[in-house]
């Protein structure tokens, strides 16, 4: 069997995570067996972070709707409640969009579900 010699592919290997490390402190951009372990940890919280994102969005988009509809006298539970009532099936999303940027139909809606 003939012998393989490693080094371009090491090489390569090597440079692929120091190319993903380009900007971190300390050792951790230039030395490999650091920037391996932070650039490791770095695509794991990544990847959960982009879950987490959802959530933080919604959370957001809540607390513009109960502000919006504090100022016009309604608590957001009682909106929430009289949307369901009212078969208005807006997400969280539009609601807090038409909020802030067309409160006109904002207070449209909300005289409907009173």
């Amino acid at each position: 069997m003939s012998r393989v010699k490693r080094a371009v592919g090491a090489h390569k290997k090597r440079k692929k995570i120091l190319k993903l490390a380009k900007g971190y402190m300390w050792n951790r951009k230039n030395r490999y067996k650091i920037a391996k372990d932070a650039v490791r940890h770095a695509l794991a919280r990544a990847y959960s972070d982009r879950r987490k994102k959802k959530g933080d969005f919604r959370a957001l988009w809540n607390i513009q709707i109960n502000a919006a509809c504090r100022e016009r006298g309604l608590n957001y539970s009682r909106f929430v409640a009289g949307l369901k009532k009212n078969k208005i099936e807006l997400d969280r999303k539009i609601l807090a969009d038409l909020a802030i940027n067309n409160p006109e139909v904002f207070t449209a809606i909300l005289e409907k579900t009173k």
